[in-house]
């Protein structure tokens, strides 16, 4: 079953699609990658799809700086569903297993068993550039594993990539100096890259051959300018007018307009932004969520913007007066937004914190009972709770939302660090100077440098 593209998809499905790649381009992955998978829920077959999707959990577990011991984990509690993935290719419905190792690379998007599997599950279904785009992601992270190099050059071959293909096995002859198979394949990939329609002779006969290079040329420029992590003005300029012009050929993709407002930012254009934002929110008919957080985003960028430029010129008391304009403006922006989307628990949780900062107890410990729904939210906010409780000099309450959230975390990871400190100080308010030894003691063994544990503990000793 071969692979399809958006194209061929519904308008609600495209629509879901365009709210995903939205939320990723502002890296509220966790959003995104729900999203690609409710779009997966309409259409199995989505290969657009599922490569954004892929790239998003890549980006979050090296957000999330995930180390190795999670591939050993997840290689663990996952073998089984790599059995009933194989079993599944063999059987003719390579689908159920693409599905089935998608919900493993969801957590452990690098493990090389998953991607292995996902792979050949990919090729079985007919989808062989959802196998390239996998193997090209996995590549950047295993550089030297020839294995990947290999799979990844005949794949190119088969979707007529020959030059890609040759630095790939080029690659591996630099690895593996001695490896035959590997020169054999070198010299393959550049007798085909050579009979390719990549080079100039292949351009086409006269001045249509001429203009269609000249059309890839000048778009490889731009996709360099967008690829610079510092852009010159000119190379912003120049995206600029190219983005309007796509505007102006499909005024109304949202995306263009998105990236449009990007490229205004960069340019400290705050207001130009805004506006194109606005643009985008009028054409989506509803309202979206995401680009109404890029309108207040960029709005707090603005004021950033001239509080930094206030404060440079030594006017501190305007640069003040600005900065508590901007804490004003967030506060009712998140207000505002939370009752626009009153089911949207990450800004739940966001309006918590807000209102925890202003001393609004009660109103904070609200939202967080509502934003504990969220998994991605539900340990910061039972966390939240517990400060909010402990400043409410509740201190029964607060221990058992702390204990709740300890409860959940294996690790002596930096979130445990303050649930177990904050309760180290709650056992101390309450006269249990045991029970607030342990916790520190806890904390001592795992890191002594945290805030002023090792101070506590030693005078502990002393005591």
């Amino acid at each position: 079953m071969a692979g399809t593209t958006l194209d061929n998809a519904s308008q609600d499905t495209r629509d879901l699609f365009n709210r995903g790649l939205g939320a990723m381009e502002r890296g509220n992955l966790d959003y995104a990658i729900t999203t690609f998978f409710a779009c997966l829920e309409k259409d199995p077959t989505l290969i657009d799809v599922r490569k954004f999707l892929y790239v998003a959990e890549v980006k979050k577990f090296k957000a999330e700086k995930s180390g190795g011991l999670i591939d050993v984990l997840s290689t663990i509690a996952g073998t089984p569903f790599l059995i009933s993935a194989f079993l599944s290719i063999k059987r003719g419905v390579p689908m159920k297993a693409i599905r089935m190792v998608e919900t493993l690379l969801r957590d452990a998007p690098l493990n090389i068993h998953f991607i292995t599997m996902y792979c050949r599950a990919a090729e079985a279904a007919d989808m062989a550039e959802l196998a390239v785009q996998t193997l090209a992601t996995a590549r950047e992270h295993y550089p030297a594993n020839t294995t990947i190099l290999s799979w990844l050059g005949h794949l190119y071959l088969k979707v007529s990539q020959p030059a890609k293909a040759r630095e790939c096995f080029e690659n591996i002859v630099t690895l593996k100096p001695n490896d035959g198979n590997a020169v054999k394949d070198l010299k393959n990939a550049m007798a085909l890259q050579s009979l390719s329609k990549d080079g100039w002779d292949a351009a086409g006969a006269g001045n249509a051959g001429y203009q269609g290079l000249l059309k890839n040329t000048k778009e490889a420029g731009l996709i360099e300018k967008e690829a610079k992590a510092v852009r010159s003005t000119s190379d912003t300029d120049a995206l600029i007018a190219e983005t309007k012009l796509k505007i102006q050929r499909e005024p109304g993709n949202v995306n263009y307009l998105r990236a449009l407002a990007n490229l205004y930012v960069t340019q400290k254009m705050f207001d130009d932004a805004m506006n194109t934002l606005q643009q985008a929110q009028d054409l989506r008919g509803s309202a979206d969520p995401e680009i109404d957080a890029s309108i207040g985003a960029t709005m707090l960028k603005k004021f950033d913007h001239q509080v930094a430029d206030l404060t440079a010129k030594g006017d501190r008391a305007a640069a003040e007066h600005l900065r508590t304009q901007r804490n004003d403006f967030f506060f009712d922006n998140i207000q505002q937004r939370v009752a626009k989307y009153p089911n949207d628990l990450n800004l739940r949780y966001e309006l918590g914190v807000a209102l925890c900062g202003r001393s609004m107890f009660n109103e904070a410990i609200q939202q967080f009972q509502l934003a504990q729904r969220n998994p991605r939210w539900h340990i910061k906010s039972l966390y939240h709770l517990g400060l909010c409780f402990k400043a409410k000099k509740q201190y029964d309450l607060a221990l058992d939302q702390f204990g709740k959230a300890a409860s959940e975390l294996i690790s002596m990871d930096s979130t445990k660090k303050d649930v177990y400190y904050e309760m180290g100080l709650i056992k101390e308010a309450m006269d249990d100077l045991p029970g607030a030894q342990q916790l520190f003691k806890e904390i001592y063994q795992a890191d002594i440098a945290y805030k002023d544990v090792a101070r506590r503990v030693e005078q502990g000793y002393g005591r």
